[in-house]
């Protein structure tokens, strides 16, 4: 699901259950290798960041009240912005940065499972 479809308490707190997943992710693998952590925090970023920047997109358009149909182009504009920008990053981290495989990919999934786990837990607290 996309942070769009929360509200903003629940958006940020979702991005804040993110970071501390990233950075938990980012400490553990420290402990086997300091580059480890680095290439973890890299794979967290890649799916946090684009996260972030679709919230402010989305909450940017939230404002204007668009016309009927013209919603749903926005959000998947936002959407498929959010995945080319995944994409470039980890791209860039493996090819540029020549990052840890193991430690980017697993935190990368593990953010992703948070964002999709975090939301019910905290619908469920609330």
């Amino acid at each position: 699901m996309s942070v769009s479809l929360y509200s903003r308490n629940v958006a940020r707190r979702l991005l804040l259950i993110q970071f501390l997943a990233v950075m938990a992710s980012g400490l553990l693998f420290s402990l086997k290798d300091p580059f480890w952590g680095i290439s973890a925090v890299c794979g967290g970023m890649a799916v946090l960041l684009p996260n972030m920047l679709f919230m402010i997109f989305a909450w940017r358009h939230q404002a204007h009240t668009p016309a009927k149909g013209r919603v749903a182009w926005t959000f998947a504009f936002g959407e498929a912005l959010k995945v080319l920008i995944t994409f470039v990053l980890l791209v860039v981290a493996l090819a540029v940065f020549k990052v840890a495989f193991l430690p980017l990919i697993v935190t990368w999934v593990s953010v992703l499972v948070v964002q999709i786990l975090a939301p019910a837990v905290i619908n469920n607290k609330g």
